[in-house]
């Protein structure tokens, strides 16, 4: 499967983009905040084309590289074509980020591990269960943090990282109709290098994982696609790049006071993976700084009101931004 980068955004084939949200950093306060909007795509770049200035560590992984200020809020947006799905899994710092088993290159369904496009429209954070997620924040590696330092242990790795698997084409029509009757309302790192990031854990947020309506049985896992992101700061953007990364998004406080949307979706019908115990164990940043007596940057409740969340359709993701 050919992966390009087109418009900030990475193409697997023909029918799968991805791209990396900036977003509000919602409070971490315990509360379920609705969906923060998007603030527009992240840069993506190839790692191929700074290589003369960027870290050995790199030349080994390849891949793609993002700018985030630290304590930045992202979401990852799948864009799809409904007739030819895929499974995708999503690793932050080499951590599963729906099952929060360690990372590897094949699909599993106990407990399931990925997420189907278009299916599944956006991830904003690791699966905590109960119909809600703990949003992706970008944190320095060495503070003992990321998710990564939580579940292994150690922080080697960093970013986010990829894989893309195609469905058997002999068995796709089969499980495209199985899954219409059940179900309606198809969806239309590095320690040596300075300025890496890797993911944590913030606030609570509502949002679902769906279930994979087809089964396992009909991904090729013998063929897929694979890359990894890496996470840099302004800094380090800046001395790779020669660019200024993209201003810091408002606070949530700020964009709310405005009357701006937040947005809910039209899912009651659709089940949702449970978390795994490990990723219920998982703790905020907050909580993290908390438990080592260090100050944390101030998390001031958000009074979203209910006029302020406006209500999106699954049949209208093309349509309806967010």
């Amino acid at each position: 499967m050919k992966i390009i980068v087109e418009q900030n955004e990475i193409v697997f084939g023909k029918s799968l983009s991805i791209s990396f949200q900036r977003t509000l950093r919602i409070p971490d306060d315990e509360r379920v905040y609705p969906l923060p909007p998007g603030l527009g795509k992240f840069p993506v770049h190839k790692v191929e084309d700074y290589a003369a200035h960027a870290p050995p560590e790199w030349k080994k992984e390849g891949g793609l590289f993002v700018p985030m200020y630290q304590r930045e809020a992202l979401w990852i947006a799948f864009r799809g074509d409904r007739q030819k799905p895929h499974a995708v899994k999503i690793g932050i710092g080499k951590i599963n980020a729906i099952s929060g088993e360690p990372w590897d290159n094949a699909l599993h369904d106990d407990p399931q591990d990925y997420v189907v496009c278009p299916v599944q429209p956006w991830l904003d954070g690791i699966n905590a269960g109960d119909g809600y997620i703990r949003q992706f924040i970008a944190l320095p590696l060495g503070e003992g943090a990321t998710v990564e330092a939580q579940l292994s242990g150690k922080e080697e790795s960093g970013g986010i990282q990829i894989l893309v698997f195609k469905p058997q084409r002999s068995k796709l029509s089969a499980a495209m109709a199985r899954a219409a009757k059940s179900d309606s309302e198809m969806f239309s790192g590095l320690e040596s290098l300075t300025g890496a990031l890797g993911i944590g854990a913030g606030g609570k947020m509502k949002q679902k994982i769906y279930p994979d309506p087809y089964g396992i049985e009909l991904w090729n896992q013998k063929r897929y696609a694979s890359v990894f992101v890496h996470l840099v700061n302004s800094e380090q953007y800046e001395e790779l790049t020669g660019l200024k990364p993209p201003p810091t998004p408002v606070n949530a406080q700020t964009y709310t006071a405005a009357g701006l949307p937040w947005f809910d979706l039209y899912d009651e019908e659709r089940g949702h993976l449970p978390a795994t115990e490990k990723l219920r164990k998982v703790k905020s940043v907050k909580q993290i700084k908390g438990r080592k007596g260090i100050a944390s940057e101030t998390d001031e409740t958000v009074d979203v009101k209910k006029l302020q969340v406006r209500k999106l359709r699954p049949r209208t993701f093309g349509k309806d931004k967010r």
